[in-house]
C-alpha cells in the first residue's frame, strides 16, 4: 500500500450500500447492473436487506447480481449513499474508510465535521469536476436533467389546460405557454419536453451562451440586457447583483404574467438560491396557473413556495417538491448508480484491486471532501471551520 502524500491505495475492498434514510426517498443507491460491474472490478458488494424495495427490486435480484445481503457498514471500505446519512451512522463507519454520497456540504457543516473526525476519506457526488472527462461520473447532472423532465411532467398534471394546441369540432385549443428560468440541465431538459407535449415556450438565461441552446430547442429565448454576466466555474450562472436582480424580475413579469406553467431552476453552487419571482410576479399570473420551483430545496426560486408541498397563492399553484428525481426513481436510481461506478471505475487500481487516491488527478482531487483529517474544499472548510 502507497503512503506518500499524493497517492493512496485501499485494497481488499468491501462496499455496503444501505437503504436511504430520508423520508419518502424512493431512489436507491445501487441497482442489480451496479453490482454486477462492482464485482467484476474487484469489489465485494454487499448491500442492505430491502435496498430495492421502493422500485420493487427485490434481495434476490442483488444475490442474482454478485451481491450479499447485510445489515450494518461496520466492516465496510466504502459506503455508496444516495442521501446525506445520518451523523449517528457516519460516526460508527470505520475509521479509513470511503464514504460516496450526495453530502450537501455547504447545507451540512456538521455532517462534514463528523466525517472529518471519523477519519473518514468522503467522495462528494457534487463536487465531480463538470467536464468532458467527468461526464459519466455527473450525478448532479444526471439528477438534475431528470428532475428538469418531471417538473414538466407534474406541472402538466396539475394545470387546468392540455399542453398541445387541438382543433376539434367544437373548436380550437390554443397551446399552453410554458416560461421556464434558467437554461442549465434541468431548465433545457425541461424545454424539451414541453416542447414535445406541444407547449409555447419561452426561456431565459443569464448566460448569453445559453440563448443558443434554447433557440436549438425550438423556444423562444427571451432577452433581458443586464449587463456583465456569464458562467461561474463549473458551468454555473454567476450570482447577480442586487440591481441586476432587479431588473430580471421586472423584465420577467410580463413572461410570467402570460404563461400558464412557470419552471424555475435557477441556482447558485453552494448558496442560498436566488429569489426570482415575487409575491407581485405570483399575483399578476392567471388564476390555475402553475409554478414548479426546482429550487426549493436551497432557499426557492419563488416568494411563498414551501419545500415538499403544493401551495395555493392568489389563485396560483406553488409547487415545491425538492426531490422531483424521486418521481421517476427507477431510471435516476440506475443513472446515479451508473455515475458511482464509473467513478469507481476512474479510482480503481488493477494491481493493487484497490482505489488509488492520486490527488495529482483533477477528478480525484476536486471530489475528495474529506482526506487524511482535512477538509479539502477551501469554501465548505472555511464554512466549517466559522459554524
Amino acid at each position: 500500500m502507497e503512503t506518500d502524500s499524493q497517492s493512496h491505495v485501499y485494497s481488499t475492498m468491501r462496499l455496503f450500500a444501505p437503504r436511504e434514510r430520508y423520508p419518502q426517498e424512493t431512489r436507491v443507491a445501487l441497482t442489480p447492473p451496479a453490482v454486477e460491474q462492482l464485482t467484476r472490478l474487484g469489489l465485494g458488494v454487499t448491500v442492505e436487506v430491502g435496498l430495492g424495495a421502493s422500485l420493487g427490486i427485490d434481495d434476490a435480484s442483488y444475490l442474482r447480481s454478485g451481491a450479499t445481503i447485510g445489515q450494518s457498514a461496520d466492516e465496510a471500505d466504502i459506503v455508496v449513499r444516495l442521501r446525506p446519512p445520518p451523523l449517528d451512522e457516519i460516526r460508527t463507519q470505520r475509521p479509513g474508510s470511503v464514504a460516496v454520497g450526495f453530502f450537501e456540504p455547504f447545507f451540512q457543516p456538521e455532517l462534514v465535521r463528523a466525517m472529518t473526525e471519523a477519519g473518514l476519506s468522503a467522495l462528494c457526488m457534487e463536487l465531480i469536476p463538470r467536464t468532458t472527462l467527468a461526464q459519466k461520473m455527473d450525478a448532479l447532472s444526471s439528477q438534475a436533467s431528470l428532475a428538469g423532465y418531471a417538473a414538466v411532467i407534474v406541472a402538466a398534471e396539475r394545470i387546468d389546460k392540455v399542453l398541445p394546441m387541438m382543433t376539434t369540432p367544437a373548436g380550437t385549443i390554443t397551446p399552453a405557454r410554458v416560461f421556464v428560468i434558467g437554461a442549465g440541465v434541468a431548465g433545457l431538459q425541461a424545454i424539451a419536453t414541453a416542447r414535445r407535449l406541444g407547449a409555447r415556450v419561452e426561456a431565459f438565461d443569464t448566460r448569453p451562451a445559453a440563448q443558443e441552446q434554447i433557440a436549438s430547442l425550438g423556444a423562444k429565448p427571451l432577452v433581458i440586457d443586464l449587463g456583465a454576466t456569464g458562467e461561474a466555474k463549473g458551468g454555473y450562472a454567476q450570482a447577480l447583483t442586487p440591481e441586476q436582480l432587479m431588473q430580471q424580475r421586472q423584465a420577467m413579469a410580463k413572461s410570467c404574467a402570460a404563461a400558464d406553467i412557470v419552471i424555475t431552476t435557477a441556482q447558485v453552487f453552494g448558496k442560498r438560491a436566488p429569489l426570482l419571482v415575487t409575491a407581485a410576479m405570483v399575483a399578476g399570473m392567471r388564476p390555475g396557473s402553475v409554478i414548479v420551483d426546482l429550487a426549493a430545496g436551497s432557499g426557492g426560486n419563488v416568494e411563498g413556495i414551501v419545500p415538499d408541498e403544493e401551495c395555493l397563492v392568489s389563485g396560483v399553484k406553488l409547487i415545491g417538491l425538492s426531490n422531483l428525481p424521486g418521481k421517476v426513481a427507477r431510471d435516476a436510481s440506475q443513472l446515479y448508480a451508473n455515475n458511482v461506478v464509473s467513478l469507481l471505475t476512474h479510482l480503481w487500481d488493477p494491481a493493487a484491486k484497490g482505489l488509488r487516491f492520486d490527488l495529482n488527478d483533477e477528478i480525484t482531487s476536486g471530489t475528495l471532501l474529506v482526506h487524511g483529517g482535512q477538509i479539502r474544499h477551501d469554501g465548505v472548510r472555511s464554512l466549517v471551520e466559522g459554524s
